[in-house]
């Protein structure tokens, strides 16, 4: 199953928009819901030796950077491999550079150098179908599209949405979580955490200085909005005519029940994403190098693939413990993170 940056209700939004205001995003939206439509089922292989990862990326990314020519077939024409100048295509250049930042996160913050198939190097396609409003993970590359121009711009814009969707790949081979219901917005959560630390380590930002924006610079002037995502206020990133307000739930009692969009995989994403804020807030300076930690250790654990928000919850009390002590700043800080949105660690992985 493709792992896009957009959420569906929001496509969806916009697709039933005032199309004399908006004609090529409506239009855009629609097009672009319908050509995620077939990739709702497509199944995600991993390339593993017995119970191993044989994948490995050396100490530096190996990049490969394709042209779909606004088709919709993959991966499209090599423009530019590793150590290759830049093209003088803003798209081709913000995706090396993205995939080079997400590498430089994963690899010298945390040391992972096991991101993808073996012998995988780090692959993105741009300028992905007519007026595709979306950037996707499809189990081997990124992909991103263009933007409608009058409501979202290009998707290769934003470094986080590049680390948000690398992410996906890294949550794919390491934990396989299920995409859906809890454990499918724990997955979009991490992608937000890790492609938040993209960014805030390529500009070697604190936490505290730190937007905690997901998708910031995505939408055009036309839109009230700062980002896809807000991961410090969520419901709080877009409050606009057409788009709606972002719907985003921050505490447990807010917890959005639904069939749509996975079971909520973009809504309730956004209650973990406050935890983790509120940890990286509670231990300060960059947030990669403890709260990012522990919640790395987290997910390339012994993680549960249907994992629950308590029992990830308790997950991140067990990795901040083994790592730094249970009885430390940094164990206290990730069980007071959870508390404050209201979720309950128990023996039994329940919430709620």
């Amino acid at each position: 199953m493709a792992r896009s940056i957009v959420p569906p209700y929001l496509l969806a939004r916009l697709a039933t928009a005032d199309a004399e205001r908006f004609p090529t995003a409506t239009a855009a939206a629609r097009r672009t819901l319908r050509m995620d439509a077939p990739r709702k089922s497509a199944r995600l292989t991993l390339s593993v030796e017995g119970d191993t990862l044989v994948a490995e990326l050396s100490d530096a990314p190996d990049r490969e950077i394709s042209d779909a020519g606004q088709r919709e077939t993959l991966p499209g024409r090599v423009v530019r491999r590793e150590g290759q100048p830049s093209t003088g295509d803003v798209a081709v250049d913000e995706a090396y550079d993205g995939l080079g930042a997400t590498f430089d996160l994963f690899c010298e913050a945390v040391g992972r150098n096991a991101i993808g198939g073996a012998g995988l190097p780090l692959r993105a396609t741009v300028h992905y179908g007519r007026l595709y409003d979306n950037a996707f993970w499809d189990g081997e590359r990124m992909v991103f599209g263009d933007g409608d121009g009058e409501v979202f711009g290009r998707f290769t814009g934003s470094l986080s949405v590049i680390g948000h969707e690398l992410a996906h790949g890294v949550t794919q081979y390491a934990a396989g979580l299920v995409y859906r219901g809890q454990s499918g917005a724990l997955n979009e959560s991490l992608s937000d955490v890790f492609g938040a630390l993209v960014e805030q380590h390529a500009r070697r930002e604190t936490a505290a200085e730190a937007s905690w924006l997901i998708g910031e610079g995505l939408f055009t002037d036309a839109v009230e909005g700062r980002a896809l995502r807000s991961m410090r206020h969520p419901g709080t990133a877009y409050d606009d005519d057409v788009l709606g307000r972002d719907p985003q739930p921050a505490h447990m009692d807010d917890y959005i029940t639904t069939e749509e969009d996975d079971g909520g995989v973009h809504l309730n994403s956004g209650i973990p994403n406050r935890a983790f804020v509120l940890v990286a807030d509670a231990l300060g300076a960059h947030a990669w190098e403890r709260a990012g930690l522990i919640w790395y250790d987290t997910l390339t654990g012994a993680l549960n693939p249907g994992a629950d928000f308590a029992g990830f919850a308790a997950a991140t009390v067990r990795a901040a413990s083994a790592r730094y002590g249970e009885v430390s700043a940094e164990a206290d800080a990730v069980r007071g993170g959870w508390s404050a949105v209201g979720v309950t660690i128990d023996g039994g992985g329940s919430a709620r």
